[in-house]
């Protein structure tokens, strides 16, 4: 029964993969980079439970907190390149060159 949770964990990470190389608006990208995390959490869960090592759930622990602080960073990177460019589309932002 607990074979379904690699293969979620797995669909999980793919989506997020494909959704990251996918995607054009930086909103849905971080979002993706989110459920790929997820998808690495759940799979520590899984091998920590199968292994019986107990320090993998406190690692999963540590890693939903700098998640939480990646995310309110980029949200706050994108509002700040938003008031700057007046869009959020990966096509339209050309950082480098500028």
């Amino acid at each position: 029964m607990s074979s379904i949770y690699y293969y979620l964990a797995g669909f999980l990470f793919c989506t997020g993969l494909l959704g990251t190389i996918f995607k054009k608006d930086l909103i849905s990208i971080l979002l993706c980079l989110e459920l790929m995390m997820g998808g690495v959490s759940l799979l520590t869960v899984l091998f920590s439970r199968s292994t019986g090592v107990l320090e993998s759930q406190l690692l999963v622990f540590f890693m939903l907190i700098v998640s939480a602080c990646e995310v309110a960073i980029g949200l706050s990177l994108i509002i700040a390149l938003y008031r700057k460019k007046q869009t959020i589309y990966t096509d339209d932002i050309k950082i480098i060159t500028e």
